[in-house]
Formats: structure tokens, C-alpha cells, sequence
């Protein structure tokens, strides 16, 4: 499969539960993550991440469906149709 360009938006329901396990997978997949930028809303008690990444879609599905077993993780993802 060739690799394709795309996002993944990330939110987060409570940081403190969750953060470990959230930085955990992302490192697991850090080598189809190209840029991250991460803000935390203390007066929501959410944090949003936002990834570019470059990857196939079985790679992103593996990060993307880990991440989505995550109790108080919601997330969406897509990918371009541009092969890289």
C-alpha cells in the first residue's frame, strides 16, 4: 500500500486519566506523525491534539483504533486520496 497524507483531531475528557495512555500510542505510531500541536482547555477539563501524519490506511487505522478504545478519547480521522 502506498502511504497518503492526513489528520487525525483527538479530544480528550479528562487529561489526567488518560494522557499516559494517549502519549503511550503516539509514540508507539511516532514514525507515520509528522506534526502534532496539542492545547489544553482547563476551563472545558478537554484537551485537543491535532496530527499530520503519513501513512497507509492500515497504519493509521492501528493508531486511530487504538486510540479510539480509550475510554474518554473521541476522534476523527481522514485521509487525503494523494499518494505520497
Amino acid at each position: 500500500m502506498n502511504k497518503r497524507i492526513g489528520v487525525v483531531g483527538i479530544v480528550i475528557d479528562d487529561r489526567q486519566k488518560v494522557a499516559g495512555k494517549v502519549n503511550s500510542i503516539l509514540s508507539q505510531h511516532g514514525d507515520i506523525i509528522l506534526g502534532r500541536m496539542g492545547i489544553p482547555s482547563r476551563e472545558y477539563n478537554i484537551s485537543v491534539i491535532s496530527l499530520i501524519v503519513e501513512g497507509t490506511p492500515d497504519e493509521l487505522g492501528s493508531l486511530t483504533g487504538k486510540l479510539g478504545n480509550l475510554n474518554g478519547v473521541t476522534l476523527k480521522s481522514a485521509l487525503t486520496s494523494k499518494e505520497v
